[in-house]
């Protein structure tokens, strides 16, 4: 069944149980419900940015409220940023559904200004469920997940640019309503943007720890000072994905842009398969790097087999190098092995 835009407000919070408790499961007749609350559980930042991919629920109706607030981020080491946010983090939490689910949001303004929420996995009049509310107001909707795939989710408030690059964003993953196809021992969700905070004397002479301030000329001429996974650069260097031997790693892998590409490439691997959509028969093999452009996703596999891309450390970047230059490299550590400092990438 196809639900367009209901707004069901009250009835709706009631029914989220928002002082209730954050992944609990429910019975509406038949129908299981899972219930998140974005304002009670944030991800995990610390050592770094948790990038392990939610578990799957069996659930067909997934219920997500999802608090916009402005934080203090950290954006690489020692650089804070006056950032805008779902669920307090960038990027904001990662929610996972499966094709044919019904998806309800509750969006809860808790900032001082207006913002809205645009699912680019949502086929949705954008009147009714992406328009700004101000703050401490609430909107609610719902749509049935349609398409599979790793999709982008930001504030479309205008100027759209100044949202996004300020930290609003996140990724949803549609699963295919019949699995991708292969069985994956660990799954990581990888997005990549761009910072463009004002570059001050004061910071680089580390007089002042206050929050940078955001350059949006910078950010219109594209001219990033950092490129990152995950909200902070080079995070995955000092605190490494980690996978065993023998095991089919899946990323799902959404560039938030603003506006850069990301050429995804891991050094020492080829991707076993890569998924362009949500459709496991679209699946190409054999792949070194693909390009997704900013606004899109895809999801990629790797298989660290022994003998061939086994034990030992893997760098994954954005292969467009200026851009890896400013953030965007991370490893991958395979097995029980001990990283050597400078390690190329």
């Amino acid at each position: 069944m196809t639900v367009r835009g209901t707004v069901w407000g009250l009835v709706a919070l009631a029914a989220l149980g928002v002082a209730a408790i954050a992944m609990t499961g429910a019975r509406r007749g038949t129908e299981e419900i899972e219930r998140i609350d974005f304002g009670m559980v944030r991800t995990a930042l610390s050592p770094a940015f948790d990038a392990a991919a939610p578990a799957p629920s069996a659930a067909r109706v997934k219920e997500f409220r999802i608090p916009m607030t402005h934080e203090t981020v950290e954006i690489a080491d020692g650089v804070t940023y006056e950032g805008w946010t779902f669920g307090g983090t960038v990027p904001g939490p990662v929610l996972r559904v499966r094709q044919g689910d019904t998806v309800r949001i509750t969006l809860v303004n808790e900032s001082p200004m207006g913002h809205s929420i645009d699912l680019h996995s949502a086929r949705i009049p954008m009147n009714e469920a992406f328009r700004t509310i101000g703050p401490g107001e609430e909107l609610a909707f719902e749509f049935e997940a349609r398409d599979a795939g790793a999709f982008m989710v930001h504030c479309g408030t205008p100027p759209v640019l100044l949202h996004i690059m300020q930290g609003m964003y996140m990724a949803i993953v549609v699963d295919p309503e019949d699995g991708w196809g292969t069985e994956a021992d660990k799954e990581f969700v990888l997005v990549q943007s761009e910072f463009y905070p004002e570059a001050r004397a004061e910071e680089s002479a580390g007089i002042s720890n206050a929050p940078a301030a955001p350059d949006y000329d910078a950010a219109r001429s594209r001219d990033a000072r950092y490129v990152v996974f995950n909200g902070k650069a080079f995070q995955y260097k000092d605190h490494p994905l980690t996978v065993d031997v023998g095991d089919r790693v899946r990323f799902f892998v959404v560039n938030a842009g603003p506006n850069l590409s990301s050429d995804f490439h891991v050094v020492g691997a080829v991707f076993d398969r890569v998924y362009p959509d949500g459709d496991p028969s679209h699946a190409l093999t054999g792949v070194q790097t693909y390009g997704i452009p900013a606004g899109g996703g895809a999801v990629f596999e790797a298989v660290f087999e022994e003998g061939a891309s086994g034990a030992g450390a893997y760098a994954f970047v954005t292969h467009a190098f200026a851009d890896a230059d400013k953030g965007a490299v991370g490893l991958i550590q395979v097995g029980d092995v001990e990283l050597a400092s400078g390690m190329g990438h």
